[in-house]
């Protein structure tokens, strides 16, 4: 399966501004004190987060020791008599209630789903981590399903699993798989006009407002916050909006807070680049195993021959039609370690014998992943509706024949993922454009940002940018590492220990710095 970072982004910049400085909820973003009595009185009934045999994420809570709730927000704050909304939440209790903190809202980015943060940090990604114990002791962890998502209201247009992955994941190079998707694009458009009531507000602020009114209910002061990836950006925003009711934020693999929106992806390509530069170089080291080459560059070429290789003829795997458009979206990596490196290779291995005529049993991972292109189902789960409205209600979109402009000017120096970064999304052709304008970053509130240096799906250059928006705030870089998060991703003492002092005890570091790919 494709990876949820890719899976959920798909687009941004073109950053239209609004607020300055350091926001304490003014007039132009209601904050949930100025609400009415109904919004703010609210009383969360919390209960076992099980809905039933199959609720995977409501067993995993449950095993955390997390309760679930939900409270009632406005569709759009501006008009609270309006239409009102369910949003989803989660709660774990500090077990060490002589020593709380407080409470740490904790969102594992996308956007999509984010309840199970809670368990991030109580079980870590593999079954536990040391350097999120203490912070499970002594905070109250909360994760909230952002507004039309998982079962927060879920907004859902209908699209079909295969249908959204050949647009989200096409790099259309020529004018006839341009207008593929510009197709695509249309019909996936067309059928959320149902729901375009909803549309405008789906946007980060609305959420941002969302989390405070959470706040309020929870009765809190101020909250924490730990965000990774999309996370960040909705971190960063409430951090704008609500600065007098944030505490301490950690921000993991950090957005370009211009970027969010219809082109989100837009200068990810020459990142994405090098991060499987460096599986190449990896894979070169095994060719024994591999057989794409000795050196690093020797694999980059094989690798690029699939891509010609598939222009020329069409391959098939697994019953799927593997078309040249489709090849960039199947050499995303967002993973360095060994363990996904080697998966990786036993695709790329499957897909250079394919195009070159070779027989051979499909890596299962792969023929896994492509069987999700063919899926013609609805799997509202996966969030691509919301995410989709989220995006496109952020920022505005550019026309069609800009992307299109853009894909072949990008062309010579981004060959292999220019296209699929620069491509056109529905919000192209949406029925509605957002409410209001975006967030423009930029405040003296102190943060921790941390991330990898050669991140291939928020690169460095764009954490480094939203390092110059928050001027106090300090940032760690992982040197070498091309992966997308690094907090609880693998054991670093050095970002480990940055996490823990400043959630714990509210110490940041002296300054900017990086760190080393080692446990100790």
């Amino acid at each position: 399966m494709m990876s949820a970072a890719h899976a959920r982004a798909a687009v941004p910049l073109l950053a239209v501004t609004m607020l300055a400085g350091c926001g304490t909820g003014g007039p132009d973003s209601p904050a949930a004190g100025g609400l009415p009595a109904r919004f703010q009185e609210q009383l969360i009934t919390w209960h076992d987060c099980r809905t039933g045999p199959e609720d995977v994420t409501g067993e995993r809570l449950a095993a955390a020791g997390a309760q679930c709730g939900e409270f009632r927000a406005p569709v759009n704050y501006a008009d609270p008599g309006g239409a009102t909304i369910s949003i989803a939440v989660a709660r774990r209790l500090a077990t060490d209630s002589v020593h709380r903190l407080g409470t740490l809202v904790v969102n594992t980015g996308g956007p999509g789903p984010s309840r199970d943060g809670v368990t991030m940090i109580v079980d870590g990604p593999e079954g536990g981590h040391p350097a999120a114990a203490a912070i499970a002791e002594r905070f109250d962890l909360v994760g909230m399903d952002p507004r039309f998502f998982g079962a927060s209201s879920p907004l859902d247009c209908g699209w079909g699993t295969g249908e959204y992955l050949g647009i989200a994941q096409a790099a259309p190079v020529d004018r006839e798989s341009f207008d593929r998707t510009v197709a695509t694009a249309r019909s996936l458009a067309a059928r959320c006009e149902s729901s375009r009531a909803l549309l405008p507000f789906a946007s980060t602020r609305a959420i941002a407002r969302d989390l405070d009114l959470l706040r309020v209910l929870l009765r809190e002061s101020r909250i924490s916050y730990l965000g990774w990836s999309w996370g960040t950006y909705l971190g960063a925003v409430y951090t704008q909006l609500f600065g007098d009711r944030v505490d301490r934020v950690v921000l993991d693999s950090a957005l370009d807070p211009r970027a969010p929106g219809p082109d989100l992806t837009r200068d990810t390509a020459t990142a994405t680049a090098a991060a499987l530069a460096d599986w190449a170089r990896w894979a070169a080291l095994r060719d024994d195993e591999f057989g794409l080459g000795t050196t690093r560059d020797a694999v980059l070429e094989a690798v690029g021959g699939i891509a010609d290789a598939v222009a020329v003829r069409p391959v098939t795997i697994g019953g799927v039609s593997i078309t040249a458009d489709m090849v960039p979206g199947l050499l995303l990596t967002v993973d360095d370690s060994d363990a996904y490196y080697e998966v990786f290779g036993r695709q790329v291995r499957a897909l250079y014998d394919a195009a070159l005529g070779h027989s051979s049993d499909p890596a299962p991972e792969l023929e896994a992943k492509l069987a999700l292109y063919a899926d013609k189902s609805v799997s509202p789960e996966f969030g691509f509706s919301a995410t989709v409205a989220n995006q496109c209600a952020e920022r505005s979109a550019r026309g069609v024949e800009d992307y299109f402009t853009d894909i072949r000017a990008y062309r010579a120096d981004e060959p292999m993922f220019g296209a699929l970064a620069r491509h056109l999304t529905p919000c192209a052709v949406w029925p509605v454009g957002p409410a209001e304008p975006a967030t423009e970053i930029s405040n003296g509130r102190p943060a921790l940002l941390i991330g990898a240096s050669g991140d291939p799906v928020a690169p460095v250059a764009g954490q480094r940018a939203l390092r110059r928006a928050l001027p106090e705030a300090r940032m760690l870089v992982m040197e070498g590492a091309f992966r997308h998060g690094v907090y609880l991703a693998e054991p670093s003492r050095c970002i480990d220990s940055a996490v823990e002092s400043y959630l714990l005890d509210g110490v940041l570091p002296g300054g900017d710095g990086t760190c080393r790919r080692v446990a100790d």
